[in-house]
């Protein structure tokens, strides 16, 4: 634990951003953390650098950015006594994960979706999967619906990887903060061989009791699909049926893309989910996902 808690929100100026910087706001009033606003400038291209007055425009661009920045704070980060502002030049998810580096940023939410043509760069996709798979600390991405101030129920999607039970502390932390139940369930093809099945029920379980006993409501299921079933798109609609207002994931470095459901699964799940997807890298050094309750 750290003696200050930060929430880094990359900011596009879009409908998406907003959202998320909402419900940075949201979580930072229950956590008492500190708000952190980016914002990102295209880097220029060796044509644009012969121009004289070049550097002039860009300082007064950034200027410009950081005034907008500041506005939205004022617009929507009421009650927040600590919010800092960046403008920085470079590739967004670069310019995302150094900047969380080197504050030691708890938390990144982002919004996925593309930005004004005007800056030139875009929220959604690979920029997005980039930050997910590379970023020290967790990152909650969103796409459609933020997180209420009530967030009734965290979908806890568990596999057979011991790497994915990390994550259920990560759920215990959360729900707290939200007074939420957890619905921790996994996906099982019709063809898995019954030990399989087994062995997802007995996770399960476990992982049920543990949460119970830290006084969280828990509930669990196996979710049987058809082997021409999409995975992903069982989990989206798994979730959608339970009405879940967060979806966690595990995630790992960009050295292991085998991601079990995560990797190309991940990034369908990043990119089509309405619901908000927390994405958590497995084996992190340090804690970056405790917060102080109020």
């Amino acid at each position: 634990m750290t003696s200050k808690d930060i929430i880094l929100v990359p900011i596009g100026f879009t409908n998406q951003s907003i959202v998320a910087l909402k419900q940075a706001v949201t979580i930072a009033r229950h956590t008492n953390s500190h708000l952190y606003l980016l914002s990102v400038v295209e880097m220029p291209t060796a044509i644009q650098k012969i121009f004289s007055d070049y550097e002039e425009k860009q300082k007064l661009f950034k200027q410009k950015l950081r005034e907008n920045l500041i506005e939205l704070s004022q617009m929507y980060c009421e009650g927040i006594q600590n919010i800092e502002f960046f403008v920085k030049s470079g590739k967004i998810y670069d310019q995302i994960t150094e900047l969380a580096d080197s504050v030691n940023a708890n938390l990144i939410i982002m919004g996925t979706e593309g930005t004004p043509k005007e800056i030139k760069k875009k929220f959604i996709g690979s920029n997005a999967n980039k930050v997910v798979r590379s970023a020290s600390c967790p990152v909650i991405t969103i796409k459609g619906k933020s997180i209420s101030n009530n967030c009734n129920v965290i979908a806890l999607p568990l596999d057979l990887n011991k790497e994915t039970r990390e994550k259920v502390t990560n759920a215990i932390q959360f729900a707290r903060l939200f007074s939420s139940e957890i619905v921790a369930f996994s996906i099982s093809y019709d063809n898995d061989d019954k030990s399989v099945k087994n062995k997802l029920n007995r996770t399960l379980t476990q992982v049920s009791e543990f949460i119970i006993s830290k006084g969280i409501k828990c509930k669990t299921e196996l979710v049987n699909i058809s082997t021409s079933a999409s995975f992903s798109g069982s989990i989206i609609n798994y979730t959608k049926d339970i009405n879940a207002d967060l979806i966690m994931i595990m995630t790992k470095g960009e050295d292991n893309l085998d991601l079990n459901f995560l990797g190309s699964n991940a990034r369908k799940l990043i990119n089509m989910s309405d619901i908000p997807v927390m994405s958590i890298r497995p084996s992190i050094k340090k804690d970056t996902t405790t917060f102080t309750l109020q």
